[in-house]
């Protein structure tokens, strides 16, 4: 194997020095792992100053991926010697004759970089639009609603909280119980050097009861939920069902938005009061393991640690986090054009945004009701 690996042999001539090539310049050989890392770099080390003489005579083969690596290394540019057969001269011309130089790099000038900025910010606006339309619409739909509610798509609610909520609960609660697993073995490590390991109740209580469950939960229904709401809307898109509606008179906002908003508003506190349970008993269980903080210490300290408001406001996040995702999901799949491709975008995107909006929602609810509860 090793006379076949590409090599470089400097050499001494009378007429100066050279360089021999040795081994086979294929794609077979040149591709193999680490082959092509260490003949680059052999070439990169004669340096611009290379020797001019160049012996090809010792090759096993060479092809066309070999001249057009030799080719590049020269520069473009015959060597002022150069030992080779006919064969491989005509090669070399052959790559010499139809290769391209590559093309340069060009740098955007001040009216480019103007034009992508403006671009930019009309996506943004274009992208507000659209939201504030889907908002106000929503509005409207909602008092149609309260006007009429026997009228209301009460079956297309009831199936999203089921998708939405009930197929959820195993993730939800599988996730929970293991990032309540985490933090109390996390925490327990610092409390033991203090001894104070009883007061992993109030840690765990308050982080999970009042942050991390329902930020949990959004961030799973988010990557879940919301990509399958952008997903079908979308994929209606694509398969002309709202172009029918639109013909037929079907309100799609009522039809469409209404249900889905209603019914991760509704879906959200549940999941994550689910969520922050089993969070709170995967807590539980790792502190009775790393603390013997028994599950009956943790049941009567709890309501002392964490205050009802703090429930509340969980509840609160989760009923903004679950409308903010609809419709983020609704936004992005009424945006999507009659193309896959268009629905991949849409669909990340969708994600992407709801977990962040998330975040941002989340942070904002900590600053602005940070004395409450504390």
């Amino acid at each position: 194997m090793e006379e076949l690996t590409p090599r470089i042999a400097r050499q001494d001539r009378p007429e100066g020095p050279a360089v021999g090539l040795l081994g086979s310049w294929t794609a077979g050989q040149l591709t193999l792992p680490g082959v092509w890392k260490a003949v680059a770099a052999n070439l990169r080390a004669l340096g611009p100053a290379a020797p001019a003489g160049w012996d090809l005579s010792a090759l096993q083969s060479l092809d066309h991926l070999g001249a057009q690596l030799l080719w590049n290394h020269w520069g473009r540019r015959w060597p002022q010697r150069l030992e080779a057969s006919a064969e491989q001269r005509a090669l070399l011309e052959r790559v010499a004759r139809f290769a391209c130089t590559p093309p340069r790099a060009i740098r955007p000038g001040l009216v480019e970089r103007l034009a992508r900025l403006g671009a930019l910010l009309a996506g943004m606006l274009d992208h507000l639009r659209d939201i504030t339309i889907l908002i106000g619409q929503l509005l409207l739909d909602a008092l149609r609603l309260v006007r009429a509610p026997r009228q209301g798509p009460w079956r297309d609610v009831s199936g999203h909280l089921y998708r939405i909520g009930a197929t959820a609960l195993p993730i939800t609660a599988m996730v929970g119980f293991l990032i309540g697993v985490v933090l109390a073995y996390l925490t327990a490590q610092q409390l033991r050097q203090f001894g104070a390991s009883a007061f992993i109740v109030n840690i765990l209580g308050l982080s999970l009861i009042r942050e991390l469950g329902p930020v949990l939960a959004a961030v799973l229904i988010a990557g879940r939920s919301g990509s399958a709401i952008t997903a079908q809307i979308g994929v209606m898109r694509v398969t002309e069902e709202l172009d029918a509606m639109r013909v037929m008179g079907i309100a799609r906002g009522f039809r469409l938005v209404l249900p889905r908003v209603l019914a991760l508003a509704l879906a959200m506190p549940l999941i994550t009061v689910w969520t922050t349970l089993a969070a709170l008993a995967g807590g539980m269980l790792a502190a009775d393991l790393a603390l013997d903080v028994t599950p009956a210490y943790f049941f009567t300290m709890l309501p002392k640690a964490v205050k009802a408001v703090n429930l509340t406001l969980a509840m609160s996040k989760a009923v903004v986090f679950g409308v903010l995702i609809a419709l983020i999901g609704c936004h992005y799949g009424l945006r999507v054009k009659p193309n896959t491709e268009s629905l991949g975008r849409g669909t990340t995107a969708s994600v992407v945004t709801s977990i962040t909006m998330v975040i941002l929602v989340d942070a904002l609810f900590a600053v602005v009701f940070k004395n409450v509860g504390i």
